[in-house]
């Protein structure tokens, strides 16, 4: 039906969605850990190629309820470019309830508060942004251009115009010399912001551990599963969230976890000490799964 601008990624979330690529790329493009992107140049698509996507795609599945924006963080645009998109969607799917994007927190920097609740009213109902981290230490090491002060104030502002966030920390970003400061600070930006939704991902190497160490400005010593739990258990045990769904369930993740913060975080503290307590017996994801 519609011609993508590949790879194309998506949240899991949005696995029923339909996927519109208002940009193509990431206009930072430059975080250590991520080759999402690395084979674009980011750019802005021409405004008439994307209503002509949008009227194909409305002659196909008229009655389509979610859609997200593509790529890496269309809320780089204009609030007035983004709300002519929106009205358009609005206009051709009557019964759109949802629209998503990811986004980077200093997309939010130059939108007003207003700019955001109008976004709001259009149909902008949830932003997935990629924290990683809330050590200030170690956003720098990644060159993520972020940190704890501009993400914080980012995604309250987001918060205060009615915007929905999901939120994710990756675990075992800084390795073992920054993992404890990670994890305290992770927990810190997570407690300030209140997200909806809250989800950790295990660091990947696609390209290998080596090629990361080069573009990591640190001393990165890869951490073993063991570690990564604990990690997890020093995050978790920091959190004071009110009432935030939490998922660890991406394929990346040695142990499965799903729950409200903080309602089940004692429950949670105890899977990861299982997982952590019997990691010699081959046990962690499967295992805890079939037998607790």
């Amino acid at each position: 039906m519609l011609k993508y601008d590949e790879p194309l990624f998506r949240p899991p979330s949005e696995a029923y969605s339909l996927i519109l690529q208002l940009t193509l790329g990431c206009s930072w493009n430059k975080c250590a850990f991520c080759e999402m992107y690395s084979s674009k140049k980011f750019s802005v698509r021409k405004e008439d190629d994307i209503f002509k996507d949008i009227d194909k795609a409305a002659i196909y599945s008229p009655d389509i309820r979610k859609i997200f924006l593509a790529d890496g963080n269309a809320m780089v645009l204009s609030s007035t470019k983004l709300l002519k998109v929106l009205g358009y969607l609005n206009k051709k799917f009557p019964k759109l309830n949802r629209v998503s994007a990811y986004a980077i927190a200093k997309d939010l920097e130059n939108k007003t508060i207003d700019e955001l609740k109008a976004l709001k009213d259009a149909g902008l109902k949830l932003l997935y942004v990629g924290i990683e981290t809330g050590d200030d230490e170690l956003l720098g090491l990644i060159d993520k251009g972020e940190t704890f002060q501009s993400t914080t104030r980012n995604l309250l502002k987001a918060k205060e115009a009615g915007i929905k966030s999901s939120v994710m920390i990756l675990n075992g970003l800084g390795g073992n010399v920054y993992s404890a400061q990670h994890a305290r600070n992770s927990a810190r930006v997570v407690n300030e912001t209140q997200p909806d939704f809250l989800s950790t991902l295990v660091l990947s190497f696609p390209y290998g551990s080596e090629h990361y160490k080069k573009k990591f400005k640190g001393d990165f010593n890869e951490m073993d599963p063991v570690g990564l739990l604990k990690e997890m258990h020093l995050f978790i045990s920091q959190t004071n969230l009110n009432n935030t769904i939490f998922r660890s369930d991406h394929a990346s993740n040695y142990l499965s976890l799903k729950g409200i913060l903080s309602r089940d975080k004692e429950k949670l503290l105890q899977q990861i000490e299982f997982g952590i307590n019997n990691s010699n017996k081959g046990i962690l994801r499967e295992e805890w799964q079939r037998g607790l």
